[in-house]
């Protein structure tokens, strides 16, 4: 499923990554707004959004600003009838009470590294809540597709591998995909910009090869990878 389009919170990163702009998306908006003014760019698009996937809210971290983004996924999903997701680290959710994800129908969840210290050396923060949230999301029965970035001498390594395939496959079904996603730089402009030295700027790009390795020790867990 492909949603038609993306909504990025850009303004609430909460871990500091050393890998901080790897995903390309399609996106149709940049919202930094009050909910008023979110609604009223999204409220156009209603009709086709219905029968063309839906609405992801990304970022940043969505779950950083869960009033606006509270809100907006109820007007999506509960007026509107539009298939609505999050794409999230899972890490400032503790203080959500259940009925806020009533209205996500579906979690894309981060998951930086398995290993607890070396979660805690790339993003400044524990693993724990990451991996009590994917826990809840699968009490409250949300269906999920995992994200890991494949960064060579940082996430690539077999053993953590196997203990990443491991831990996502006893998640059970819900688990419905994991995207494995080779680390590039194309966000390297970003550090330049804000004026932070680059952390990854002598790494490389994944080869065919060792991507390929890092899906099959996924796939040996009979997990679906892409």
């Amino acid at each position: 499923m492909t949603h038609a389009l993306y909504i990025v919170i850009a303004s609430a990163c909460i871990l500091m990554l050393a890998y901080r702009f790897y995903g390309i998306f399609f996106v149709s908006k940049v919202l930094a707004a009050n909910d008023a003014e979110a609604f009223d760019e999204v409220r156009p698009y209603l009709g086709f959004l219905r029968t063309a996937g839906g609405v992801t809210v990304s970022g940043g971290e969505p779950l950083a600003q869960p009033a606006f983004v509270g809100a907006l996924l109820r007007v999506l999903h509960d007026e509107h009838g539009i298939h609505t997701a999050i794409d999230t680290q899972g890490f400032p959710s503790r203080k959500l009470h259940d009925d806020w994800f009533d209205a996500v129908d579906l979690v894309l969840l981060d998951i930086k590294h398995i290993d607890p210290a070396r979660y805690q050396s790339i993003t400044g923060h524990a693993l724990a809540p990451t991996l009590d949230f994917a826990a809840r999301m699968v009490r409250l029965g949300k269906p999920m597709w995992i994200r890991h970035v494949l960064v060579p001498g940082l996430t690539d390594n077999p053993d953590d591998l196997s203990r990443l395939a491991d831990y996502q496959a006893g998640l059970g079904p819900l688990v419905e995909r994991v995207d494995l996603l080779p680390f590039h730089q194309l966000g390297a402009h970003k550090w330049k910009a804000l004026g932070y030295p680059d952390p990854l700027a002598r790494t490389p790009t994944p080869t065919p090869g060792q991507v390929a390795t890092a899906i099959g020790t996924l796939r040996n867990r009979e997990l679906p990878v892409f």
